[in-house]
């Protein structure tokens, strides 16, 4: 019997009430229901400081650097939530993602990876997904095709976090099993 495809999700907000960690959980769920074994990075808990070549000259990759490249590297693919800011990815998640490629060898290539955005705005975060979808393919990860993104965000949870846009809901649920048959095919 085949290994169930292991993926590491985390989101580009640290927020608590984050529309992008609030659909992170529901495409987890959905990765989950697509025959995954998903474990959240929580980034508040790896926190990192900002990228300077000089501070990795002096003290080294940080500690929580090295925990996450570890975790990148026990998993067969990504999910990341990118939320948008000024219509671009955000720090959190590009510094983030920096930090991670300091290691000698890229812990993202051959990865499966998707991306998924939400925000309050009508455009749900597209043009952020596009550019983290970008950054993903330039560090060797196969990212599965689509785009899956919540417009209005605000309102698009019901009482109990559920999509309350049942096209958002198939969108991610096929998105999911894209994802799940990538990793899947990596962890074979």
């Amino acid at each position: 019997m085949p290994a169930s495809p292991r993926i590491l999700a985390f989101a580009g907000s640290a927020r608590r009430e984050s529309l992008n960690r609030k659909f992170l959980a529901v495409a987890m769920e959905e990765a989950r229901a697509a025959g995954c074994e998903v474990t959240l990075a929580d980034l508040n808990e790896l926190s990192l400081p900002l990228y300077h070549g000089d501070l990795e000259d002096t003290a080294g990759v940080p500690a929580n650097a090295v925990k996450l490249v570890a975790l990148i590297r026990s998993h067969h693919g990504l999910l990341l939530a990118s939320p948008e800011y000024n219509s671009m990815i955000t720090p959190l998640l590009k510094n983030t993602i920096d930090w991670c490629t300091r290691d000698a060898e890229n812990p993202f290539e051959g990865k499966a990876a998707a991306v998924i955005s939400a925000s309050p705005g009508a455009l749900g975060g597209v043009r952020s997904l596009q550019m983290a979808q970008m950054l993903l393919l330039k560090l060797g990860c196969q990212v599965v095709p689509g785009q899956c993104f919540l417009a209005n965000a605000g309102t698009g949870f019901d009482a109990g976090g559920r999509l309350v846009d049942p096209r958002t809901q198939k969108s991610l649920k096929v998105l999911m099993a894209k994802l799940a048959l990538a990793a899947g095919r990596l962890a074979a």
